[in-house]
């Protein structure tokens, strides 16, 4: 059963489209400011690893509890470099990479998650209003389409769950016009889009001002515990501290009990030159909401400040051996099959060329969300497997990473979300040959009206199971 995005596109079309493009992230072609390299031996109160959004987060909050302390960031290359600054900018409430998963995992405590999960979306959008932050963000709300029959179902049920309202085929090709959606879901309060690099670079200039000490190019190679004291040996100085936490996001972990319980697995995503008024008029979308199909291998997009369409997601690619390598984001295959589908879905964008491409590794977990932990008796604090969904999340994870280091009971570490871990992933071949077999099985089921195999429901009863 072949799929809507299985049509044929013009191969001479695809080439055009690509032709001039960039390899590199739309949001971090801009000039950014430079923080030193950390320079001698240096003693702080908390040292947080890592210049993405959990560690910039965590530095921030940190400096705004106690003020009096002295807290030190160092990141490994520069700000937002990562995955803070080549994602698609969706600031999505949801703590669990949506309600279903979320609800499979933690029945008792989902409609906490999900009140915690709007507080921290509205706390986030006061706190960029307070401090004055420019990212361009805007609350749109959620836009997700229907682009196959089975998937109206889905979205019914969804909204019966108070995920918000149907959009019946009319009504969604009104906000956004492509002959591939035949019907949506809009949620119109629990999404916000942002330019990610701006909101990186943004909370690092908010860090300075609150008196954190922000190095780059200061990368963590050791952490040695023992006496009042830890000591992070870098590859300048050693830095020693009263506490930790290690926001490395999809990199090696410095705690070696850490290193299975990840994955990486490569995003890749398209940038189009910035649409004229009458380009734009063909599509509609002028209220700007973000916007994800229904399938288990989705298509994320949205609109930037200067009206760019930032189109991302579908292939999801594995390397044996969790292996990171900047040789993997060039990877053709992959952008000329978004750049299909995005002609799929908008062909009355067919005078359209992108502009920028780029990609990089996502930390996946086998719960698709976040996981927290303590180590060092705990003077460390940790968080990893965000799954791609953790522009929003990020700023939860560090206020319960934050909590966890006080010793302080509160909503957030009484979870029993924050207070299990996932099962790690096995070692290699299987890894590889079960992150495999789970792909081609999301496949299958998205050419066969949803229908999952037995290895899917193998997964799901196990509660490993993805449901995008």
């Amino acid at each position: 059963m072949k799929t809507v995005f299985d049509a044929e596109v013009d191969a001479a079309l695809i080439d055009r489209s690509l032709a001039a493009t960039t390899l590199g992230s739309v949001w971090l072609d801009t000039e950014r400011p430079e923080h030193p390299p950390a320079a001698g031996p240096t003693t702080c109160d908390l040292l947080v690893v890592g210049g993405g959004y959990t560690g910039l987060w965590s530095a921030l909050h940190a400096a705004r509890r106690h003020p009096d302390r002295r807290i030190v960031l160092i990141e490994a290359d520069r700000i937002g470099w990562a995955a803070s600054g080549r994602n698609g900018g969706f600031v999505d409430a949801s703590l669990t990479h949506g309600y279903e998963n979320g609800k499979s995992r933690w029945p008792n405590e989902i409609d906490a998650l999900e009140h915690m999960g709007m507080d921290n979306l509205d706390g986030m959008q006061a706190e960029i209003a307070e401090l004055g932050l420019q990212v361009d963000w805007q609350r749109t709300g959620m836009l997700t389409v229907a682009t196959e029959p089975h998937q109206i179902e889905w979205l019914e049920e969804a909204a019966g769950q108070g995920q918000g309202r149907v959009l019946d085929q009319a009504q969604v090709r009104a906000e956004v016009d492509s002959p591939t959606y035949l019907a949506g879901l809009f949620s119109p309060d629990t999404c916000a889009i942002v330019d990610p690099a701006k909101l990186a670079l943004e909370l690092a200039r908010a860090c300075v001002e609150a008196g954190v000490d922000v190095h780059e190019h200061t990368t963590a190679r050791q952490l040695i515990s023992g006496g009042a004291a830890l000591r992070v040996h870098t590859d300048g100085p050693v830095i020693t501290c009263r506490q930790v936490v290690l926001a490395t996001n999809v990199f090696p972990s410095l705690l070696r009990r850490n290193r299975f319980h990840t994955v990486p697995v490569y995003d890749y995503v398209l940038a189009t030159e910035p649409l004229s008024e009458a380009q734009f008029d063909r599509i509609g979308w002028r209220n700007r909401q973000g916007v994800g199909d229904s399938a288990n291998q989705f298509h994320y997009y949205r609109l930037t400040a200067d009206n760019r369409i930032v189109w991302g997601g579908y292939d999801a690619i594995y390397h044996f051996g969790r292996r990171i390598d900047s040789s993997y984001e060039d990877r053709t295959d992959s952008y000329r099959r978004l750049a299909a589908h995005f002609f799929i879905t908008f062909p009355q964008l067919d005078d359209v060329t992108f502009t920028h491409r780029w990609a990089g590794p996502i930390d996946t977990n086998t719960r698709f969300c976040a996981h927290w932990g303590l180590a060092r008796e705990g003077r460390v604090a940790y968080v990893n497997g965000f799954t791609g969904l953790g522009v929003g999340a990020t700023r939860f994870a560090a206020d319960v990473c934050l909590d966890l280091l006080d010793g302080a009971t509160t909503a957030r570490t009484g979870l029993e979300m924050v207070r299990k871990k996932p099962l790690p992933f096995p070692p290699e071949p299987l890894a590889s040959a079960g992150i495999q077999a789970t792909r081609w099985s999301l496949d299958r089921a998205d050419h066969s009206a949803g229908r999952r195999n037995l290895l899917l429901r193998a997964l799901d009863a196990a509660g490993l199971g993805f449901d995008s």
